[in-house]
This record gives structure tokens, C-alpha cells and sequence, in this order.
């Protein structure tokens, strides 16, 4: 990485939840990477996030983690808030932490159904409308999606894909309202990619890599490094859009 880019988000705190591990582990190192201080949530894994942390802090940047659970909106607003006072602002907002529920639609209950959406909607929704309530002018919130928002590839990811589509409406509403602040709203849709919950050489991974052009899973650090570029001013023109990073998945 050359040093325009190690130093593109140089003075900027940013805000991954989920970080811990997947696509948000790799978008705080590439963040942190880019001279951000970073801030992350996670759910369970203490080890793991102390790893993180200490990756943020080898780039030399700041690094924290909180324990939340997602599906709680006041605990994710107080965590926007927190990281805005402790490090004396808020930047860059990347909402990743998600269910991947499966089965069929039909038969999901209404318990089922409305954990997923506090995850995978409302908690995106409430970090976001928090973080631009904090967040300087010329800001950043990005949300990870999925290609799936864009078709429903298989049987089984009905209510999945219900709420990644949700989020398209939410990035466009809140780029419209936040576009005078100069703060741009996007969402990045990837494709399989190779993380403990979906590996790359999991025993249906063959045939979903052989419906991407590039014919293969992608590293969470692909995606992260779209993300990366949404958060810089490099990206200052792109706003209310739905970036696919799934290899060729949705042609």
C-alpha cells in the first residue's frame, strides 16, 4: 500500500460494528491502516477482539472495543455516542454486524422475524441517525449489504434478503437528507465471501463460487478495501448508492 493511501484517512475516528471478525475485522485493519482510529462492537468473542485491537494499535492508531448486542438499539446508540466522546468525534460509520437466518419464509416465526430486523435494520438504522446527529460535516456512513438485496439466488434466504433490501431505502433516504451536510450514505453488497460463517471451502461454497465471473469466494479484505474508499474523500461523489463487491455474482 503506498503512502497516499496508508495516509488518505489520517485524522479521522471511525466506528465498524462487528468488528471482531469476517468483513468488519478486515475493514478495522484497513481502516486503521489508512491512519484511522478505530472503534469496533462485538457480540461474544473477547479474544478475538483484543486482536483487533491490538492490530489497530500496531498501525499506531487508537483501538476499542465494545461488547454489545446488536439487537439492542439503545445500547448501539449509546455506543455511537461513547465513541464520539472518547475520541472527540466521529468520522466514519460502518454498520456490518448482521444475522444470516436460513429456512423458509413460510415458517419463520415472528420471533425470528423480528430479531433479524433489529439486527439487520434497526440497529443500522439507529447507529446511523446517532452518528449523523455526532458526526462532522463531510462524514461517512457506509453499510454492508449483500448481492443477495438484489436477487434471491436460492430457496431459503427469504427473510436474509428481506432485510438487506431494506437498507437500499434506508442508504438513499438518509444520502438525500444528509447530502447538504456533505456527508455521503452508501452500501457495499458482497458476494461470498470467505469468513468463518460462510468458508470458502464450506460444502456448498463450490457451486456459489462458480456463479461469480471470477470463479472464486472473495478475502474479506476485497471488500474491505471498498469500503475504504467510501470512507475517503477520494469517494466524495458517490452518495445514496449500491456498490456490489461479489465478483461477478448478479450479472
Amino acid at each position: 500500500m503506498d503512502n497516499v493511501l496508508t495516509s488518505r484517512l489520517e485524522g479521522k475516528v471511525a466506528f465498524v460494528t462487528g468488528g471482531s471478525r469476517g468483513i468488519g475485522a478486515a475493514t478495522v485493519r484497513r481502516l486503521a491502516s489508512e491512519g484511522a482510529d478505530v472503534a469496533f462492537t462485538y457480540l461474544r468473542n473477547d479474544g478475538k477482539a483484543a486482536e483487533v485491537v491490538e492490530a489497530v494499535k500496531a498501525y499506531g492508531r487508537r483501538g476499542m472495543a465494545y461488547r454489545i448486542d446488536n439487537a439492542n438499539a439503545a445500547a448501539v446508540v449509546d455506543t455511537v455516542n461513547g465513541v464520539a466522546d472518547t475520541f472527540g468525534r466521529l468520522d466514519i460509520l460502518v454498520n456490518n454486524a448482521s444475522l444470516f437466518p436460513t429456512g423458509s419464509m413460510v415458517d419463520t416465526g415472528l420471533d425470528d422475524f423480528d430479531h433479524t430486523i433489529a439486527v439487520n435494520v434497526r440497529a443500522p438504522f439507529a447507529a446511523s441517525a446517532a452518528a449523523a446527529r455526532r458526526m462532522t460535516d463531510g462524514g461517512r456512513i457506509i453499510t454492508i449489504g449483500s448481492n443477495v438485496a438484489e436477487r434471491a439466488p436460492v430457496p431459503g434466504l427469504g427473510l436474509y434478503t428481506l432485510s438487506k433490501t431494506s437498507l437500499i431505502g434506508m442508504v438513499k433516504g438518509l444520502a438525500r437528507e444528509l447530502g447538504p451536510r456533505g456527508i455521503t450514505v452508501n452500501v457495499v453488497h458482497p458476494g461470498p465471501t470467505d469468513t468463518d460463517l460462510n468458508p470458502a471451502d464450506g460444502p456448498n461454497a463450490a457451486s456459489f463460487a462458480e456463479h461469480t465471473a471470477l470463479g472464486r469466494y472473495a478475502d474479506p479484505a476485497e471488500v474491505a478495501a471498498t469500503v475504504a474508499h467510501l470512507a475517503s474523500a477520494d469517494a466524495a461523489y458517490i452518495t445514496g448508492a449500491s456498490i456490489l463487491a461479489d465478483g461477478g455474482f448478479s450479472i
